[in-house]
């Protein structure tokens, strides 16, 4: 568990932490916090939401490689309306966001490009 202060880019300081632990398969369990920007993948894959305005953290959840994250994140604005979709950089956050994240010592997850999709896909091989 760490906590990413303020100003900071989450999925940023997610990726930090990993590397500097040196966790090769994990993910992420729960993110408490609140941000002062949004970025979003939408399901079409295409469509981005991208706003400076505050936003409740409601979940965040993904696997985690040592080299990228695949994170999908829920927020709900100052009326309660709620956002999802896939997590970019660009998510800051305004106070701190205390990040859960579960390892897996006894795996290695990496990724590999699939053409039948067009996405990298998730691998995952078992360390002895």
């Amino acid at each position: 568990m760490f906590s990413s202060p303020s100003g900071r880019d989450l999925k940023t300081s997610i990726l930090s932490f990993v590397q500097t632990n040196k966790i090769t398969a994990g993910c992420v369990a729960s993110v408490v916090g609140c941000l002062s920007h949004l970025s979003l993948r939408l399901a079409d894959s295409v469509s981005v939401i991208d706003k400076a305005q505050p936003y409740e953290i409601i979940n965040v959840s993904g696997t985690i490689t040592p080299h990228h994250l695949h994170l999908h994140l829920s927020a709900a604005d100052s009326s309660g309306h709620m956002l999802g979709g896939h997590m970019l950089e660009g998510c800051v956050v305004s106070y701190t966001a205390e990040v859960c994240i579960l390892v897996f010592d006894q795996f290695e997850f990496d990724r590999e490009y699939d053409p039948a999709t067009g996405y990298s896909e998730l691998t995952v091989k078992r360390t002895e």
